[in-house]
């Protein structure tokens, strides 16, 4: 039997999948902060610090709440989101920023880089620089800047300087291209905030510890609610950091079903999608092996989804690791579906979901009448909509006054 709280391994591999494939000139600060990272984990002093910026800050515990009407609809299991939307800045990703920035200044680092693509990331980045006053960089795709610009005010209103990323297809793919060129570049003064499970080894294994907040904290709001552990848990897939977050608590429990929703964009016949699993093969990007989209030779390939935090051409080493050993069942949602889950999430919660966790949300809706009404489906709900009201609204042809 596969325990799976054993990985990675001490070389940063989750099986085939992890590894540090990375230029000499990083290898020292890698090898340096997995040091600290460890020791600082071990530490207590570092967990009662981490704990207070978690309360006091970011405002956690975050709910769990029951989606009644959502469920009514749906005439089958019973519904609960667990509302990390509610965090500071919107979305989890804060809870990897806050534990990642006290690493980056017991390095002395004074200045932060990153990437983004929804911009959720960036604008969580910026808000911890400002926070302990240093200084930060956001690279982010052309692409995602137009169709995000309220985030990127938000980054720049919290004294962040956002750099656009023009080559390729102006997305996620290529802002953390330029981050890790920066990153090369800057080495002895730079930390790099990865956000997603994915990167380098040790940074999948931290963002994983930083986020298995949420799942942790399913556990216990479960069982001091139902008296039991859900029975299914699901969660939006693009690299993947809020799904390991929820999912890692829970992976030595076998009888919880964990759910990956990917980014089916037009639809995985069309070749327009960010399904990584769905349609990729074995490749290395971004400093880890995982499963990437790429051609016959090798090459990145195009991605699409209407969600800029899913439209990424990888995915984080862990979930290649969990979709073979089939302990994470992955699926995915199309731009069309997602867009009729956020809808209906506002409608019948009054919760404007973002575009990200409708993915998950839209897989929910056709599995959720499959399963009796004792069936306990607990979706993390990632992110807020706020972000993606001009998206949404392009798409369905509605003009805003």
């Amino acid at each position: 039997m596969t325990i799976f709280s054993n990985y990675p391994d001490s070389d940063g591999f989750f099986g085939d999948y992890g590894g540090q494939y990375v230029s000499e000139t990083l290898m020292p600060l890698i090898t340096e902060l997995n040091e600290l990272f460890h020791n600082e984990i071990a530490s207590p002093d570092f967990h009662q610090e981490l704990a207070y910026y978690r309360e006091h800050y970011i405002g956690r515990p975050s709910p769990l709440y029951h989606a009644r009407r959502l469920s009514d609809y749906c005439g089958g299991a019973a519904i609960y989101f667990k509302r990390d939307e509610l965090n500071h800045t919107g979305s989890h990703k804060i809870n990897n920023c806050i534990g990642q920035i006290l690493l980056a200044r017991k390095m002395g680092k004074s200045r932060i880089i990153a990437e983004t693509g929804a911009g959720q990331h960036g604008v969580a980045t910026a808000t911890v620089c400002a926070l302990f006053g240093l200084s930060c960089t956001v690279y982010m795709g052309a692409k995602d800047i137009e169709r995000q610009k309220a985030n990127v005010y938000r980054m720049r209103l919290l004294g962040a300087t956002v750099i656009p990323v023009s080559a390729g297809t102006a997305t996620l793919k290529d802002a953390m291209n330029e981050a890790l060129r920066d990153w090369v570049t800057h080495v002895d003064s730079t930390y790099y905030l990865i956000g997603t499970a994915a990167g380098p080894h040790p940074y999948p294994k931290m963002v994983r510890t930083f986020q298995a907040i949420i799942g942790d904290e399913v556990k216990t709001q479960s069982m001091a609610r139902f008296g039991r552990l859900p029975d299914t848990l699901v969660a939006c897939i693009g690299g993947g950091s809020n799904a390991i977050g929820l999912f890692s608590p829970f992976l030595d429990e076998p009888d919880v079903a964990l759910i990956g929703v990917e980014a089916a964009g037009k639809g995985l016949e069309t070749g327009e999608h960010a399904a990584s699993l769905s349609k990729g093969s074995f490749g290395i990007l971004h400093g880890n092996s995982t499963y990437i989209i790429q051609d016959s030779q090798g090459q990145i390939g195009h991605t699409h989804s209407i969600s800029a935090g899913l439209d990424y051409p990888g995915i984080g080493p862990e979930h290649s690791f969990l979709n073979d050993k089939k302990r994470v069942y992955y699926d995915s949602c199309t731009d069309a579906d997602a867009l009729a889950a956020f809808q209906l999430c506002a409608q019948y919660e009054g919760i404007i979901p973002a575009l990200e966790p409708s993915h998950a949300l839209g897989f929910v809706l056709r599995y959720a009448p499959q399963k009796p009404t004792d069936h306990i489906i607990v979706m993390n709900l990632c992110g807020r909509g706020d972000k993606d009201i001009h998206t949404v609204a392009e798409a369905l042809n509605i003009t805003l006054v």
